[in-house]
């Protein structure tokens, strides 16, 4: 305990402060790149069957007995005389929100309660990495590359499912955003991706009178260059230019909630304004920081009851904006390094344990519900006696969301060395119009399931058991015949 004090361990505070002074460097090179637009030609439309996804970290171990409450659990309160959330029905201000009869969330979750009761957010409980570190370095690293057992592996989850998938957007230069100053792990080795801790500001800094002249300068500088040096350089500007059409100050939430005027809220408001600009970004990484709580953890009132306010929030703005009207395909899932023990300390605070509770959000989840493998909380059912269980790897989650959700299955590269458990967390993901081998796109290789469909659509059937006939009906109109022939080719040629 001498390594940690009240604003957290001193590995976690110089964890951030590495990251932030190695990342701001980056961030100024790549803020200061030249200032040529190439003309990018974007698809018209965005594919109706894919989500757009927003992985948020909360960096420092979140307590998941506070964020979901197991308030039938006696060895709960024994374990936590002064930092429970108390039961529903015990007439405290402070008392949990029943959702399920044996779990609840603390009053100052209430925002969530309309996603959730709409089926559209889930908690899943006893869940987290397997991995049996309480290092939040070595924990980070292992959720976001997700292959704990190959040290040779530097990419990130995110990252290889975009690797392994074909743009939403035919064309576009920004698949996927960090939001802050360097690449998170989770992304490192997707394409067409950047650091962007500010959409809003994205562009070179200094003075704005001498912008364009130092636009110029750069500009002529790296056409002198070689690739890739120059090709990035060229998207990166186009990128500030892209952005800059995009009016995140003024953007106005399309659902009855304000968003939060703080860093996660800004966060949150800008991932919508990105994602109805439909530009082509498909994934969005956040991170909140300051969950490692071993002195005065305030549960019920304090900085824990402050950030999980916060959190609740950002994310209740989040669904009302994203669900109301022409609403988009957004899944968000929240996770953390590892979960905190379940007795607290002599300092009012609680240290590094092991299973955890994580949030996913969307409008083809199958929430309303708290999934999970319930280990128990005595004694003899704690992992290592004092930290709740991982019954259910993240990873399975992440998974089952990636293959039905984000269209991919190349789940063995996505996940190496991993096979998950699908757990009946999301609504299959539909191909659209045009992909007959329904991989997530519309390429030369379904032409032959196209014809086939033409020709004999029984046979189609016979050999392509997962995927729908229909989506050889172009037109619409219902039939499957030559007239979805032209729509069919016009699709391909614009690919």
């Amino acid at each position: 305990m001498s390594r940690c004090d009240g604003l957290g361990c001193r590995e976690y505070m110089e964890l951030s402060r590495r990251q932030f002074l190695g990342a701001t460097g980056a961030g100024i090179i790549a803020a200061g790149v030249p200032a040529w637009l190439p003309r990018v030609a974007l698809a018209s439309e965005f594919c109706a069957a894919r989500d757009v996804i927003v992985s948020i970290f909360l960096r420092g171990a979140v307590d998941g007995l506070t964020m979901c409450v197991p308030y039938l659990e006696s060895a709960y309160y024994a374990a936590r005389p002064t930092l429970n959330i108390p039961q529903p029905d015990s007439g405290s201000p402070f008392a949990a929100i029943d959702l399920n009869g044996f779990f609840g969330i603390p009053p100052y979750m209430a925002p969530l309660l309309p996603a959730y009761q709409n089926g559209d957010l889930l908690f899943v409980h006893a869940c987290g990495s397997t991995d049996t570190t309480r290092s939040h370095f070595d924990a980070m690293k292992v959720m976001e590359y997700a292959n704990p057992n190959d040290p040779v592996i530097f990419s990130g989850w995110l990252g290889r499912h975009l690797m392994t998938s074909a743009p939403m957007v035919p064309g576009s230069i920004l698949r996927a955003i960090g939001l802050n100053f360097g690449l998170q792990r989770t992304l490192h080795g997707a394409p067409d991706s950047l650091p962007i801790p500010k959409p809003n500001d994205f562009n070179l800094q200094g003075n704005a009178a001498t912008r364009p002249a130092r636009r110029s300068a750069l500009t002529n500088l790296y056409q002198q260059t070689d690739d890739p040096l120059k090709t990035s350089a060229i998207t990166t500007q186009a990128t500030i230019d892209l952005l800059a059409t995009i009016n995140f100050n003024g953007y106005q939430s399309q659902g009855n909630t304000a968003y939060p005027n703080s860093p996660f809220g800004q966060s949150l408001k800008s991932s919508a304004a990105l994602i109805r600009a439909e530009i082509g970004v498909e994934a969005i990484q956040v991170d909140i920081g300051g969950w490692d709580h071993h002195i005065e953890m305030g549960a019920r009132e304090g900085i824990l009851a402050t950030k999980l306010t916060d959190l609740a929030a950002g994310l209740a703005a989040f669904h009302a904006d994203m669900f109301a009207g022409n609403g988009k395909n957004v899944t968000v899932v929240v996770v953390s390094e590892f979960g905190r023990r379940i007795e607290e300390n002599g300092n009012k605070g609680t240290d590094h344990g092991h299973g955890n509770a994580m949030i996913v959000l969307g409008n083809h989840i199958a929430g309303g519900r708290v999934l999970t493998n319930w280990p128990g909380l005595q004694p003899e059912q704690l992992f290592e006696g004092r930290d709740l269980q991982t019954t259910i790897d993240y990873r399975d989650i992440l998974a089952e969301i990636i293959q039905h959700r984000l269209a991919n299955s190349n789940l063995t590269t996505v996940f190496p060395n991993f096979s998950p458990t699908f757990r009946g967390v999301t609504e299959a993901c539909a191909s659209p119009r045009g992909d007959m081998n329904c991989d997530g796109a519309i390429s030369i290789n379904d032409v032959p399931g196209f014809s086939q469909a033409i020709l004999d659509e029984d046979a189609f059937r016979a050999a392509n058991a997962s995927c729908d006939p229909l989506n050889a009906d172009l037109n619409g109109d219902g039939e499957i015949d030559g007239r979805d022939i032209q729509e069919f080719t016009r699709r391909l040629l614009d690919q």
